[in-house]
């Protein structure tokens, strides 16, 4: 038997917002220089026990700019993980583990791929 669920369309927006905002904060985090601060580069060898060598520039550290963008899209994504977590469908529902599973994987035309239960 398949078990679907009817989630309501504010739940949906939300989740596929949360997919959009994960991948907005991904992106930012991928051009960003790797260190908050300003630090020096490394280079690690392996020699001392390493299993592979690693290099990192020396990081700028991120501009004010930055670190706010960074702040704003974090917040964004906790309000919206705030919004599915506490939102009401899930007191009413007989299986919330399998429905946010579902949910996760909901797409852009709505609809949540199906289970077999």
């Amino acid at each position: 038997m398949e078990e679907t669920f009817d989630f309501p369309g504010d739940l949906v927006a939300a989740q596929l917002e949360l997919h959009r905002v994960r991948s907005e904060l991904s992106a930012l985090y991928k051009r960003l220089p790797w260190s908050v601060v300003p630090l020096p580069g490394w280079t690690h060898t392996k020699e001392g026990g390493r299993a592979y060598e690693s290099t990192f520039p020396d990081s700028p550290g991120w501009t004010d700019e930055e670190k706010q963008q960074v702040n704003d899209v974090r917040a964004r994504q906790m309000e919206l993980v705030t919004h599915i977590f506490a939102h009401d469908f899930w007191a009413s529902c007989p299986d919330p583990v399998a429905a946010r599973s579902a949910l996760k994987h909901v797409t852009e035309a709505g609809a949540a791929p199906t289970r077999d239960a």
